[in-house]
């Protein structure tokens, strides 16, 4: 590993591809933000539903803009997860749906969701006792 966190090759064709999402510069941290941020992991989870068009999509993940999902969905596009299906209509119809690896990674994020969901009434009891130790602090 190099001191930039990588293999030392300079990704050339050819090269061995080594990717560590704690190294800086690697690409891998990149698609992880994607994936992991608040529009990508619930535009993922959407999509895992099925194939939607842009305004079905922004209607599933309330609360998004559409500047915000557009972008979205141009960064996982890019990373090879969504695919972008445009029809040749008038008014033009696009549809969005998940790629293989974007089935397979939006599956992964589903059971995270999952778990999160289930546990929500832990969470809330957790926040309550911290809420109510931060504030006798302060008083």
């Amino acid at each position: 590993m190099d001191e930039n966190g990588g293999s030392g090759t300079d990704g050339c064709p050819g090269d061995a591809w080594v990717f560590d999402v704690f190294a800086r510069h690697c690409p891998s941290r990149g698609t992880l933000e994607h994936v992991t941020g608040r529009w990508g992991s619930l535009t993922l989870g959407a999509l895992y539903e099925g194939s939607l068009r842009f305004n079905a999509l922004r209607r599933r993940v309330d609360g998004v803009s559409e500047k915000m999902l557009s972008q979205t969905l141009h960064a996982l596009e890019r990373d090879g997860l969504v695919h972008r299906e445009a029809q040749p209509t008038n008014p033009p119809r696009v549809d969005y749906e998940l790629t293989p690896l974007g089935r397979q990674v939006a599956g992964q994020l589903i059971g995270l969701i999952q778990l999160v969901e289930d546990r929500m009434a832990e969470v809330m009891v957790a926040r309550e006792r911290y809420d109510e130790a931060h504030a006798a602090r302060e008083s």
